[in-house]
Order: structure tokens, then sequence, then C-alpha cells
């Protein structure tokens, strides 16, 4: 299966909305889980996710905090806030929008 990183790279925020809705966790879990869930197929660079981690904090949808995680290094762990929930949500529901309409101009079965 081959999708185009242009059609995932608008979706990153909510795909990492996403696993902060299932809770807490931090970034290399959240892409690890992601590539879990893709088979392998999909997963963020770590340029890519920390930038967008970041972009998701200053707006308000996330909020950050150090783990204790017991002895090794520190771990920064993420969680979603109400204004991320409700941005999660309303990104969803474009999504489900956008491919009912995808459907719509693409499927030929129906003419």
């Amino acid at each position: 299966m081959s999708i185009s990183a242009d059609t995932l790279r608008g979706h990153t925020d909510t795909i990492i909305l996403t696993q902060l809705m299932r809770g807490d966790n931090y970034g290399y879990e959240i892409n690890k889980t992601i590539q879990q869930r893709t088979g392998g197929q999909y997963g963020f660079k770590e340029a890519t996710l920390y930038t967008a981690f970041k972009r998701l904090e200053a707006a308000g949808l996330i909020t950050a905090y150090w783990g204790e995680d017991g002895p090794g290094a520190r771990r920064r762990y993420y969680s979603i806030t109400d204004a991320g929930r409700e941005t999660w949500r309303k990104n969803c529901q474009d999504w489900q929008n956008t491919r009912a309409l995808l459907d719509a101009l693409i499927n030929i079965e129906e003419e």
C-alpha cells in the first residue's frame, strides 16, 4: 500500500492528538505505537515529531511534563488538554467529511 506523504503530513497533529487521547505518553513511545498500528508503513521523523509537539503545546492543545521513570534519562511526557480534545473531535469530523466527499468524487460504481 502506498500513501502519499503529503496526504498524511496534513494530519500530523490529529495523529499525535489521537495517541494522546489514549493517555499521556512520550515521543518515542508515541512514534512506536504509530509504526505498530500501521504495520511499519508509517512513522514520524524525530524532527517532525518534536516540531509538532512544540506547535501543539504553543497552541494550548497539549501540555508537557517530565516523568519520573526511575534511573536513567528522564522522559518528557505529553498530555492532551480540553482544547486538544475539542480540536481532535473537529479534525476527525473534518476528515470524515473529506473522505465522504472524495468517495463521492472518485466512486464510479454509483453512476
